[in-house]
């Protein structure tokens, strides 16, 4: 089945751009479970080549985007901030904006499953919808495009994406300040099994910065990753609160007194 007339003029009154080629458009929404049932003399294809063709190119205008806007960023803060925006998370949020779910060619196993709303399907959509776009209008059609949604996508993780995760940004820094990997052990446990909590010691070389419990490992290890970093000077918002200096120095004693007792 090809999309009509009537289809296809929604479908750009949708994304709000007018295709040279629409039989490009209509391939960014020919998921490949429909041809598994379609008619074998069918000219369609599904859109997976574009899908691999717009993941390279939205990561290149999202690069160049994050490069020209945050100059004082290092290396690891743009490669952060690239991947939240590039997310499947935040694609098959995009593409539920534009509505393209609904313009989906399906397999009926497919579409009987939640296919079209599913979030990998979505997201492999609005990749393969950027792929055909790229083809059809060029680069610079395509970042005026993007560019506004990404901003202000931007303007929403910025802050969230690089310091959501202590264990991350610790690791970045002491790799890049001191060519040194953080590493975690269990220096206590806990309560029964249904309730354990986990004492972890991060250390950097083989000094101890930070300790921290949880009742997981992992966890107890973004609580330690988080000391590690305002005890070297490098501490992360929401960290901050003077309050936790005295919590973190209290940590410190019963830190060493662990390390005393082994």
């Amino acid at each position: 089945m090809e999309f009509d007339h009537d289809t296809l003029n929604e479908l750009e009154g949708a994304v709000g751009v007018r295709f040279n080629d629409r039989a490009l458009l209509q391939r960014a929404f020919v998921h490949r479970s429909y041809l598994h049932e379609a008619d074998e003399e069918t000219d369609l294809q599904d859109n997976q080549r574009l899908e691999f063709l717009g993941d390279a190119v939205l990561s290149f205008i999202v690069s160049e985007l994050l490069f020209r806007r945050f100059s004082e960023r290092r290396e690891g803060e743009l490669t952060n901030l690239r991947s939240a925006l590039v997310k499947r998370e935040a694609l098959s949020r995009f593409a539920k904006e534009l509505g393209l779910g609904d313009y989906l060619l399906l397999g009926r196993g497919e579409e009987e499953s939640g296919g079209r709303g599913r979030r990998t399907t979505l997201c492999d959509t609005y990749e393969a919808f950027i792929g055909a776009f790229y083809l059809d209008q060029g680069l610079s059609a395509l970042r005026k495009f993007l560019e506004p949604r990404l901003i202000e996508e931007i303007g929403r993780v910025a802050q969230h994406a690089l310091t959501k995760d202590p264990k991350s940004r610790l690791q970045e820094w002491v790799q890049a300040a001191m060519g040194q990997t953080p590493r975690y052990r269990t220096v206590h446990t806990e309560g029964p099994d249904h309730a354990r909590l986990f004492t972890r010691q991060v250390t950097i070389g083989k000094q101890p910065y930070g300790v921290g419990q949880g009742q997981s490992k992992q966890e107890a290890e973004q609580a330690a990753a988080a000391m590690a970093l305002f005890r070297l000077g490098q501490t992360m918002p929401g960290y901050e609160d003077s309050g936790l200096a005295a919590e973190y120095e209290l940590a410190s004693v019963e830190m060493e007194q662990l390390e005393s007792e082994r």
